[in-house]
């Protein structure tokens, strides 16, 4: 029996994080991680680094070099002929990045003395945890702990009707592999992963089709970007169908058969390969939670406070396995206050600001209240909206068809939500968080001086706007 301060289960983005602000803040700390790499090697980072957020944006910045070079670059009197893609190679950019990140982390549990325990860790009780390790002969660790925090994460979620066959039928983690390009991709949920990696496998050439049930288009974004989301990727060679009901898909000898009804009655598509992406289950099955007493609600989640308390005395869950939206920056925010709070400090989560984004291009992010949530809500609002046409940054980048959108309170003028559809929204929505963080008013915006010529004047016209003022609109 080995005894420690905390022990994290889970060394994703909220479990490595937490487990790092643990040692920091003096806490003897163990993080006990499942996780191997394709090699079935262990590797620390999750979902996120291994086959989530890091390795999709290596493809989706790769893709966004091969479409550029093959639609975009003309218009810069750039010609190129006999244009060829390795993707063997743009797999091993992909991986070797991987690879050189989630070493880092294990780089970062050296320096700040955190023990890495490789092998599934399960609750025996709220101060026990029980390792089975990965050697080839699995030994079963027993360890004490003061605190215990679970960050398992989640998977992607499988319909009952189209489970996966790891070759036809494929979830997130398989589509950010293929050896191939498939001709004909089709893609089940029009969210955040179907449209990133629709947009991947686009760009580099296959016809991808977009399957999404609601006749709404991004219905958690505010509508007026959506629509201009809609838009763009549709022009962009993305085949998007709306508000239908997929009937089967059937595996036959050389290729996969969707069969849908929508308004114009029942419809056949054959592809090559099916992804499919409709959300997330939190990873709380195999933690022993029945066996100690710990709380999962109907869908999984493991039940907390807002200080991600489970009922259980010293036990703490974060990230995808509880409630809010499933986001690493999330998980890794929350990992930090809990690490404080276990030392003493006072640390809180606003989930009302916390920055969105959807990786396709232009990006999409967003912080805050959208239009329609305010209208909900009876919030009397005003708005300001600057279309990137009349901004001279994005006409020189070739990337004008985006609109930022800023919501201002009637009365008070504090921004109550900012809404971007731009190049390198990712980047420039930390402007939008910071200034909610201060409670700032569109007026504060307005009057901060920004640099020419950058996306980002932008923001400062939108801001103009909420007052009806923009000068180049």
């Amino acid at each position: 029996m080995v005894d420690y301060d905390v022990v994290v289960i889970g060394g994703g983005p909220g479990g490595y994080v937490a487990a790092i602000r643990c040692a920091q803040l003096g806490m003897n700390t163990a993080c006990v991680d499942a996780g191997l790499n394709a090699k079935g090697e262990p590797t620390l980072g999750g979902v996120c680094l291994n086959v989530g957020c890091i390795p999709s944006k290596a493809l989706l910045d790769s893709s966004h070099h091969f479409y550029a070079l093959n639609h975009e670059f003309k218009n810069h009197g750039i010609a190129c002929d006999n244009i060829k893609l390795d993707l063997s190679t743009m797999m091993k950019r992909k991986n070797d990045i991987v690879t050189s990140l989630t070493g880092g982390i294990a780089m970062l549990f050296l320096k700040n003395k955190v023990t890495w325990i490789k092998g599934h860790g399960r609750l025996v009780a709220h101060n026990h945890v029980e390792v089975e390790t990965h050697e080839k002969k699995a030994k079963i660790l027993e360890l004490n702990a003061k605190h215990v925090i679970i960050a398992t994460g989640s998977t992607p979620a499988e319909l009952e009707s189209i489970p996966f066959d790891g070759d036809s039928i494929i979830d997130s983690t398989s589509a950010l592999s293929f050896k191939n390009i498939p001709k004909r991709l089709g893609v089940i949920g029009a969210g955040v992963v179907g449209l990133e990696l629709g947009s991947v496998w686009s760009r580099l050439g296959s016809k991808t089709t977009v399957f999404n049930r609601s006749d709404t288009f991004l219905r958690t974004v505010d509508q007026e970007l959506a629509q201009s989301v809609l838009h763009e990727l549709k022009t962009q060679g993305l085949e998007i169908k709306m508000d239908l009901k997929i009937n089967s898909i059937k595996k036959m000898a050389k290729h996969v058969t969707i069969k849908y009804s929508d308004k114009d009655g029942e419809q056949s598509l054959s592809v090559d390969k099916v992804l499919v992406a409709v959300g997330r289950k939190p990873n709380s099955d195999h933690i022993n939670a029945e066996g100690v007493g710990l709380h999962i609600n109907q869908r999984g989640f493991i039940e907390v406070d807002e200080y991600c308390r489970t009922n259980l005395p010293g036990v703490y869950a974060i990230g995808d396995v509880v409630r809010g939206p499933m986001l690493a920056h999330k998980a890794s925010e929350e990992g930090i206050a809990v690490a404080e709070r276990i030392a003493g400090q006072i640390a809180m989560i606003d989930f009302y600001r916390i920055p969105w984004v959807v990786y396709i291009w232009p990006e999409l992010a967003w912080v805050g209240r959208t239009s329609e949530q305010l209208d909900a809500l009876n919030t009397q609002y005003n708005t300001g909206v600057f279309h990137l046409r009349g901004n001279g940054r994005a006409l020189s980048m070739g990337a004008s068809s985006g609109l930022i959108k800023i919501l201002s309170d009637a009365k008070t003028d504090e921004i109550l939500g900012v809404h971007m559809f731009c190049p390198n929204a990712s980047e420039l929505i930390g402007e939008a968080v910071v200034a909610m963080e201060f409670h700032a008013s569109a007026e504060d915006l307005a009057r901060t001086i920004h640099a020419h010529p950058t996306v980002s004047e932008a923001i400062h016209e939108a801001a103009l706007d909420v007052d009806n003022r923009s000068i180049h609109q």
